[in-house]
């Protein structure tokens, strides 16, 4: 087998466990109380960077510290990473989980913005097993009103999400597929993954 053979085969075997640690039934339990009070809180604080006018650079800067406040971002980040994080050294690890959190900030920044004039209001909360799914809804202009969730869980010590779905899209399964084909393009070099990823969004 190749370098990027193996990688790819130690991805795709170690995915079912991946996600296991952040799809629904398989973290530990908040309650729905306490979950939405969690998302009310985040939702007034998109709600206040979507409204507050200010540049698209500023308005990023501000998605990060939100995204740093209400979500589990090292364990999202290195589930992202995948079986590579296995031969990562920890330096690598804490520099791969920075620039991770500047590049999904930025990224899902960009979707949040697309939300300016609208809305998102909490609708509903409810445990599946050991989680709990906050469901929102979005209010965008001229657009039909559609469903951004969120995984909520104490599991970390602290409760935070640690998944999200935009219109039934999962956040983290995606992520790691596409953080997989760039590392792949990148022959296996996680500091280069690293360098680009301060720079993507």
């Amino acid at each position: 087998m190749t370098d990027l053979t193996r990688r790819s085969f130690a991805r795709t075997a170690t995915l079912g466990l991946a996600a296991t640690l952040l799809l629904p039934g398989m973290s530990e339990a908040s309650t729905t109380a306490s979950a939405t009070q969690l998302v009310e809180k985040l939702v007034a604080d998109i709600n206040k960077v979507i409204a507050s006018g200010k540049s698209e650079n500023a308005m990023y800067r501000d998605f990060e510290k939100i995204f740093v406040r209400y979500a589990d971002v090292p364990t999202i980040a290195l589930v992202s990473l995948g079986a590579d994080g296995r031969r990562a050294t920890e330096a690598q690890k804490r520099a791969y989980v920075g620039a991770y959190q500047g590049y999904i900030s930025r990224k899902y920044g960009k979707r949040f913005r697309e939300f300016i004039g609208g809305r998102l209001e909490v609708k509903s909360a409810k445990q599946v097993k050991k989680y709990i799914e906050v469901k929102t809804i979005a209010f965008l202009k001229g657009e039909d009103p559609f469903e951004v969730s969120f995984v909520v869980t104490d599991r970390s010590g602290k409760e935070k999400f640690i998944n999200m779905y935009i219109e039934g899209v999962n956040m983290v399964l995606t992520e790691k597929t596409e953080i997989g084909a760039m590392l792949d393009r990148r022959k296996g070099n996680i500091d280069q993954l690293v360098a680009d990823l301060k720079k993507a969004s």
